[in-house]
Formats: structure tokens, sequence, C-alpha cells
């Protein structure tokens, strides 16, 4: 059996990043390393790279979330960009959305042992739970699918006028290109790439933000979400 690879100590700038939660962020990166890697939701080669390409990398996206917002993380797997995005923002109420259980279950004990009030987690696929989760201000995801899949399944899951948050590499500007005509169907209204953690990551993280117009998932999810909340109303009669 390969020997597991060490967890660097946490850089001095995650200090200042996470502030009062420096202390849950250094519990969340052990943990990443030993049942993360146990459990195989992360590989063992990325523990000496957990907190510059995975913790911070997730962190930072805090720059471009509005204040008191509902996010929703789709996909979430081992919690990122969610949990670094809970710890260092307590003002967003947050939903870890992931299908796999044994990622559920990883996610709940995170937030149980982080006594992170503000997150709940929701075992499920983004096109299962619509209707049944409110929907968002902010849906967020990173290394879940190409952006076109990505956003057929996140898009819908918004309130109108909400946006999309996808945390991309060095092929952001081309995915964004190949994913319009599709952006466009979804309700997209406004696409852009953005670069953030100056002086915290290098390289800075990319992220593509889609804001969608009142009408998000486009006509084809407008029938399903009218469906959906009348299904509401009446189990609320009951």
């Amino acid at each position: 059996m390969t020997e597991a690879a060490e967890l660097p100590p946490a850089p001095e700038v995650a200090r200042e990043v996470f502030g009062d939660r420096f202390g849950d962020a250094v519990r969340y990166a052990e943990l990443l390393a030993e049942a993360g890697v146990q459990r195989g939701l992360i590989g063992p080669r990325e523990v000496p790279r957990l907190w510059e390409r995975h913790i911070l990398n997730c962190a930072v996206l805090s720059e471009v979330v509005p204040e008191g917002v509902t996010v929703c993380d789709v996909g979430s797997g081992a919690g990122l960009p969610g949990i670094p995005l809970a710890l260092v923002r307590e003002d967003l109420k947050i939903t870890l959305l992931e299908p796999l259980l044994r990622r559920t279950n990883f996610l709940t004990e995170v937030v149980e042992l982080l006594g992170l009030d503000h997150v709940t987690v929701v075992r499920g696929r983004a096109e299962e739970v619509m209707g049944t989760l409110q929907p968002v201000h902010v849906v967020t995801a990173r290394a879940v699918a190409p952006l076109d899949r990505l956003a057929a399944w996140g898009v819908p899951l918004l309130r109108p006028y909400g946006e999309m948050l996808a945390l991309k590499g060095d092929a952001a500007e081309e995915e964004l290109k190949s994913a319009a005509t599709a952006l466009s169907k979804l309700g997209a209204v406004s696409t852009s790439i953005l670069h953030v953690g100056e002086g915290v990551v290098d390289p800075l993280s990319t992220v593509v933000r889609v804001e969608v117009g009142e009408s998000p998932g486009g006509v084809r999810f407008a029938a399903k979400r009218a469906k959906a909340a009348r299904t509401g109303r009446v189990r609320r009669r009951r």
C-alpha cells in the first residue's frame, strides 16, 4: 500500500482569508487529507497541494458572491467550493447538492463537525430536485462537467436574475464560446470571465459567470417550474 502523502502546514495567507474560522479550515484540510482520501473523494496526490489548489482556490470565490444570498453548490463532491465558501461567508445560506451517498455522508459529517449551521446537505441530482429545492440566487460548481452540460443542470435552479459561478481552468474562454448557444437557450442574458484571489492564489482562480434573466432555464423549464410550484402549493394545503 502506498504511504499517504503528508498534508503541509496551512500557508500564512490562509489565516487572513479564513479569520476566526482558520482553525475550522485546518480541520477541513485534515479531513480531506485523511477521510477524504480513504473514501476516494480526493486523490492522494492532491494532498500536498490541498491548500493552494483546492481550499484557497475555492475560498476566493467569495470575492464575487453577493452578500446575504442563497447558494446551491451543484455536484459538491468533497465540499469544493461549498465548504471553503461557507467558512469565509457566514452571511450565506448554502446547500451542498450531491447525488452520491458516500459523498453526502462525508459532507454531513464535515458540516456537523465544523458547526456550519448555515449549510444544508441534500442528496440528489440537480435535475431531480427542481420543485423541492427553493430557487437560489447563486449556483456554484467546480470540476463537475463541461459548461454547456453544467449550465443545463445548474441554471434551472436559479431564481430570476440569478447567476451561476463556475470555477474553471485555462480553457474557460473556449468553453464559454462553445456553450454560447446552449446558454442562450437556457435564458442567459450575460456571461463573463473573472479572475479572483489576487494576493492569495497564484495563478488566480478563473470563474465563469453566467447571469440569467426572468426565465432561468429558458422556455423548456418554465412549464416544469410552474408545475412544481403548483404541486408544492397542493402539498402545503394538505
